[in-house]
């Protein structure tokens, strides 16, 4: 009969290993280990292969001193995304929305653009919210942004009388939770006339524009104005889907306006996502953004059905994000501030570069390898890297001192 190894056991032979591994992995290998041993299904000589094999995989991925990880990166990442799709896609389980995927969305997260084509916020709620439609509901009309044209039913401008004349839907005032009132009060803040209900119809609303407003030219940046006033909810959230994961009821929101939605009452702002990386990083600093771009990057390849190792996507993501704010892959950012004069010249514009350089005297002191090639130079890369010394005056006493001894 077999013998099944003992947590004792695990921790001797963990011990001899010990020096070869990192701490989190070595707790990772012995948790899991003493989890199996525990259900009486591990051998010693299982634990044995199963800690070499975990030993020669982390030296195998280990990275040599003086490898060019750059340039690794860059094709582990650029070959993937030659095979990726241009479409844009619907969000998972809600037809209602769509989402950027595949390279234009790759593109959009290294171009670090100030707002993602398809902003996309995830909403999760707080337990004595989360498990009850009705409350979850009132949460998502606070949330979306309502404007007069979402519960304007008609609308026309009498050009002659110079009067603006709304109908409301009853309707729609209903499924947002909007009164008239608050109707009125938001026209009365345009201050574009006289605001008044009419006696016939509780739901129609006169406005008798002031003289400055009965100019023809006017007329049309009136109309958008009356309509994109806003009414409640918070800006830039378009439109609010409830979805059902697992037990719990969340939000999915078309739009984006993070710290605006970390404030209303039941939401969970600890588990709060959007897809805009500058507004995370504005909300919750550079770490965050970071994370975010791993993130949305790893999802995006995922998508895809794309295996990049971890690595590569963290150190872009760390490369775009070192200095303390969120840079772009190009000359307006990473390949724009590089130290090297040289370096910078090579990526676009050129003469511009070499320009501003000798006018401001600056000093190339040849950091990279793109500089290093151009003027035909090692570069530090492997073992490029490494500098050997010699001592002439030493070497000339040994030689000397050989050929004595002979």
């Amino acid at each position: 009969m077999e013998k099944y190894i003992t947590e004792h056991e695990i921790n001797e032979l963990l011990n001899n290993v010990k020096h070869l591994i990192t701490p989190q992995l070595y707790q990772e290998l012995s948790t899991k280990l003493k989890d199996v041993a525990r259900k009486r299904s591990l051998t010693r000589e299982k634990a044995i292969e199963i800690i070499n094999e975990v030993v020669k995989n982390y030296h195998k991925a280990l990275v040599d001193p003086g490898e060019a990880v750059g340039t690794i990166t860059a094709q582990s990442l650029g070959e993937p995304s030659t095979q990726m799709t241009l479409r844009v896609f619907h969000y998972a389980g809600v037809r209602e929305f769509n989402v950027t995927l595949g390279l234009p969305r790759l593109i959009e997260i290294v171009d670090a653009r100030r707002k993602p084509e398809t902003p996309i916020m995830e909403i999760y709620l707080t337990d004595d919210v989360k498990h009850d439609l009705e409350k979850v509901k009132a949460v998502a009309r606070q949330i979306e942004s309502t404007l007069v044209e979402n519960i304007t039913q008609e609308f026309s401008i009498d050009y002659a009388e110079g009067i603006v004349l709304l109908k409301l839907d009853p309707d729609m005032l209903r499924d947002k939770g909007v009164s008239v009132e608050q109707v009125i009060e938001v026209l009365r803040g345009l201050e574009v006339g006289e605001v008044e209900v009419s006696s016939d119809n509780p739901y129609e609303i006169r406005i008798a524009l002031s003289e400055e407003y009965l100019d023809p030219t006017k007329i049309e940046k009136l109309r958008t104005r009356v309509l994109q006033a806003h009414v409640k909810g918070i800006p830039n959230i378009k439109k609010t889907i409830i979805q059902k994961r697992g037990d719990e009821y969340i939000i999915i929101a078309e739009g984006s306006n993070l710290e605006a939605v970390m404030k209303i009452p039941g939401v969970d702002w600890r588990r709060v996502y959007t897809n805009n990386i500058y507004e995370i990083e504005r909300v919750l600093g550079i770490e965050a953004a970071r994370a975010a771009i791993i993130k949305e990057i790893k999802n995006t390849l995922d998508d895809q059905g794309l295996d990049v190792d971890i690595r590569h996507i963290m150190l872009l993501a760390d490369m775009m994000t070192w200095t303390g704010h969120v840079r772009q892959v190009g000359r307006m950012g990473i390949a724009g501030e590089k130290p090297s004069v040289l370096a910078r010249a090579t990526f676009e514009t050129t003469v511009q570069k070499l320009v501003e350089s000798a006018v401001a005297g600056e000093e190339d002191k040849l950091p990279s390898i793109t500089e290093n090639i151009i003027i035909g130079q090692i570069i530090p890369v492997g073992t490029g890297l490494v500098q050997v010394y010699m001592n002439p005056q030493l070497v000339k006493k040994e030689l000397s001192e050989t050929s004595a001894s002979r």
